[in-house]
């Protein structure tokens, strides 16, 4: 009981076994709770006599406008992480426009922090609703934000199929399919992949994208097929490798970052792109021009991600209607960093 010894909230909760966050939604009609779990709470209400204030209610139901987001990194990898900044530049053109501010939490890569930060944005009510990204093999946080309560809303493909709304773009296998086309049509047989990480969804599809492409033409990957980390250092260690083996004639990367630091290994190798070796990087960054030679990529329409997920989220808050903004495909942009294989 609370000091005054008047049952609390914490009481309440306690006693039906789930969070304090869990009792509010129930007390509120908000959705997100399961039929079995509103019983218990409202049975532990009863046990205990417990009815919220009026004022709680009221700063309870009132609105934040405010949007969450949780960002896992390591030490150093958001600074190398410019496809973030052109997602969230389509998130604010649909956030500002309605009053509503982004709430971005970076937490560090230890165990159990992320799933943290979104408890206390929801028990400390902080934002209306969530934005996830970097989709994950065995995803948990889906499950974890329905116990919260919070609506949410995922940039990217599911690992499974979850209620939980998705965006993405159309047509998303495109992009690759035509970088893997462009360099058999310029005779590349030994092509390597050095993917992003094995834990994120994308990852596992693009990867069979690229086989299936191959195959389809006859061929098999080769030499290689690499997970990486989506870091400049991770990227020059990769390629270092895979030019010390039997050599590729060309290598697409996970992104623009990634490709930029393998071009610039290869060289300091004594390798020239794209005579010796064609390069193709991922995302159509402004760097990919800025580049010599530049950066043949595969453009995504990272804004207009940014500006689909936010406005379907605002569309679950009930603040705009459910229009979606149209995701243009991937497409291969052609530049210098890819020729004929040698």
């Amino acid at each position: 009981m609370g000091g005054s010894g008047k049952p609390t909230i914490s009481d309440v909760a306690s006693l039906a076994g789930v969070s304090v966050s869990a009792v509010s939604k129930v007390v509120n009609g908000k959705s997100g709770i399961s039929s079995a779990t509103r019983e218990r709470v409202l049975a532990a209400a009863a046990k205990l006599r417990w009815t919220p204030s009026a004022t709680a209610v009221a700063l309870r139901a009132a609105r934040t406008r405010a949007v969450g987001m949780v960002l896992r990194r390591g030490p150093g990898l958001l600074g190398t992480d410019p496809p973030f900044t052109l997602l969230m530049d389509g998130i604010e053109r649909e956030l500002t426009p309605r009053g509503y501010g982004l709430l971005l939490h970076v937490v560090g890569e230890e165990q159990g922090a992320e799933e943290a930060a979104y408890r206390r944005l929801a028990e400390e009510g902080r934002v209306d609703g969530v934005l996830l990204t970097e989709s994950r093999v065995g995803d948990t946080r889906f499950a974890l934000l329905r116990d919260l309560g919070l609506p949410a809303v995922l940039v990217g493909t599911p690992w499974d199929d979850d209620p939980i709304p998705s965006v993405r773009a159309t047509h998303p296998d495109r992009g690759i399919r035509q970088a893997v086309e462009h360099l058999l049509r310029h005779g590349h047989r030994r092509i390597a992949y050095l993917c992003g990480p094995g834990s994120r969804v994308h990852t596992h599809h693009r990867k069979r994208v690229f086989k299936e492409v191959l195959g389809e033409n006859g061929f098999v990957p080769s030499p290689s097929v690499v997970d990486g980390d989506f870091t400049p250092a991770g990227a020059a260690v990769g390629v270092a490798d895979l030019l010390a083996g039997p050599r590729p004639t060309a290598i697409l990367f996970a992104d623009d970052s990634m490709a930029v630091a393998g071009l610039s290994a290869a060289r300091r190798l004594g390798v020239d792109v794209p005579r010796e070796l064609s390069v193709i990087g991922h995302d159509d960054l402004p760097l990919s021009e800025l580049v010599h030679p530049r950066l043949t990529t595969v453009r995504q329409d990272l804004v207009g991600l940014g500006q689909a997920a936010a406005r379907v989220l605002l569309a679950a808050l009930g603040e705009v209607e459910d229009a979606p903004v149209q995701v243009n495909p991937p497409e291969l942009v052609i530049r210098e960093s890819t020729g004929p294989a040698r």
